[in-house]
């Protein structure tokens, strides 16, 4: 065998401490700290006073019973009870940890505040409405109707919208949009990865500061935490790029960093915009392989419906400025002055982690009870809430077609086992699912009946609707619609094996009661 030379053990050991005193390492043993000392704290007491033990006994049957009458969703009541049961006095003050937090409800004041400026720049085109009310369908009406109330975003025409059954197709179409920008460029996402595609948008947008476009780029402090160096905005600033950090993360206990942006925006010259599932990476792109192929998918939007998507950039953008911007100089027509094609009706939406109201649910909702048909769904994570699965089921049983498009190599192995138990449940119900052989499917896709569809950001899962800021785009009667079902049939016919409740039924006792707990908890994971 080979000796390694002291050139080899130098670099490893570099490679070493390297990986040692990283920012992953570090933010790990921070974090480490405090629940030791959280625990040694609380295990402390509560072995040697017995009065402080029945008071958080006490107190925690009182939070028992607050959770049990509250309005949270049933699957986290349940997530929160099953540990009170097991450790009432320490899941008692962590409770109240969570919920009493200052930096969230600041946090949440500040979201709230910058929603209330922009609404009066969101508002709803009256004839656009009647029309849909008098000449279309009284069921989509309500939808629209829905969303302009309570997700505060109208619905549009004058818009067309292409899509894209991969990554790889929208990147070529992106990077030849972003070289055509003559005024501004947002971008807001997600993840964003040093590698192939990155390096290549990054050219164009250097190339665009230098001709004096306007660059702004947002991305998410954990979804970028640990794939970007230190202090990655300043390096872009450097550049001449306008850059923030949302909610930066800190190595510190606190649930504001549970709403994360999980958004995926690029907005042109106020009249082109793209959203979709896919990030800023290698992988989205097949340029990288980490779970076989990655089935994605996008959109790109061109008309009046991109000033909602302008809107949605700028209400991320500002949460750290007190003064908004002229938002007149960002309109669809300021740099367009030509008619917008129209096709069918485009609704941008955003969905808010922070108010009470699930707008990428009820969308789902909407379209699952309304479906007369068929209604198809590409699914990268199957966590579903009691509403759903009733929803879901209840259509399979009344005779609508449902399949869903799940991954056939999960990016996270445990998603995959809680999955298991929600394809058993609907599958005794009708419901029909697919495993995408060749690998992982990212792509949101939603489609029914041959008249509504929907792409975006929104996952089946409690952590997209529930917990982070979400976007997407719903269509009807637009021709997008047939091009989103034919992607998933073309999908379900050349690269799917269907999954049987044989197969369910197969897998061994470990299997099933791990999954079943594993059940339990999805809601926090």
């Amino acid at each position: 065998m080979k000796k390694p030379t002291k050139d080899t053990m130098k670099a490893t050991l570099r490679k070493q401490l390297s990986f040692l005193f990283s920012r992953k390492i570090t933010v790990v043993i921070l974090l480490l700290v405090q629940a030791g000392f959280v625990f040694f704290a609380f295990f402390s007491l509560y072995e040697h006073f017995i009065y402080i033990y029945l008071t958080l006994t006490a107190l925690a049957i009182a939070l028992v019973g607050y959770i049990a009458s509250s309005n949270e969703n049933a699957g986290y009541k349940i997530a929160w009870l099953v540990p009170f049961v097991i450790f009432p006095g320490f899941m008692a003050l962590v409770y109240i940890f969570i919920k009493t937090q200052i930096s969230r409800h600041s946090f949440k004041k500040t979201v709230e505040k910058k929603i209330v400026q922009t609404e009066k720049y969101l508002t709803q085109n009256e004839e656009i409405y009647a029309d849909i009310l008098e000449n279309e369908d009284k069921a989509f009406a309500r939808l629209s109707h829905y969303i302009s109330s309570f997700g505060k975003f109208p619905t549009y025409r004058n818009t067309t919208a292409q899509y894209f059954k991969n990554g790889e197709e929208q990147f070529e179409v992106l990077l030849q949009e972003l070289r055509q920008a003559k005024q501004f460029i947002f971008i807001e996402y997600f993840i964003v990865e040093q590698g192939v595609m990155w390096k290549q948008i990054l050219e164009i947008l250097l190339q665009k500061v230098k001709e004096g476009v306007d660059v702004r780029f947002l991305y998410d402090g954990v979804g970028a935490q640990t794939i970007l160096p230190g202090k990655y905005d300043e390096t872009l600033k450097s550049y001449g790029i306008k850059c923030k950090v949302f909610n930066p993360f800190v190595p510190f206990m606190t649930t504001v960093q549970n709403n994360r942006d999980h958004r995926k925006i690029v907005v042109i010259d106020g009249h082109t915009a793209f959203t979709g599932g896919t990030n800023l990476a290698d992988e989205y792109i097949n340029a990288k392989v980490k779970y076989g192929y990655w089935k994605d998918s996008a959109v790109m939007i061109k008309g009046d419906a991109v000033w909602s998507f302008t809107m949605m950039f700028f209400q991320m953008w500002e949460l750290d400025e007190t003064a908004s911007a002229d938002y007149s100089d960002y309109t669809p027509h300021k740099y367009n002055q030509n008619i917008f094609e129209s096709d069918g009706y485009v609704i941008p939406y955003s969905d808010s982690p922070l108010d009470n109201e699930s707008v990428g649910k009820m969308i789902y909702l909407d379209i699952i009870n309304k479906a007369k048909d068929y209604i198809y769904f590409t699914a990268p994570y199957l966590i579903l809430d009691g509403e759903l699965t009733t929803a879901l089921g209840y259509a399979a049983k009344s005779g609508v077609d449902v399949k869903i498009v799940v991954p056939g190599i999960p990016d996270k192995w445990y998603v995959q086992k809680i999955s298991n138990c929600y394809y058993k449940e609907l599958l005794d119900q009708g419901v029909k699912f697919y495993r995408f052989k060749p690998g992982f499917v990212h792509a949101k896709n939603c489609v029914a009946d041959d008249i509504v569809a929907t792409v975006g950001t929104v996952n089946l899962d409690y952590r997209s609707l529930y917990l982070h800021f979400e976007d997407g785009a719903v269509f009807y009667k637009n021709s997008i619609v047939k091009d989103v079902k034919k992607d998933i049939m073309d999908i379900i016919k050349n690269d799917c094996t269907k999954i049987t409740v044989k197969d369910m039924n197969e897998r061994n006792v470990f299997d099933k009661i791990f999954s079943g707990v594993l059940k339990i908890f999805g809601p926090l994971l």
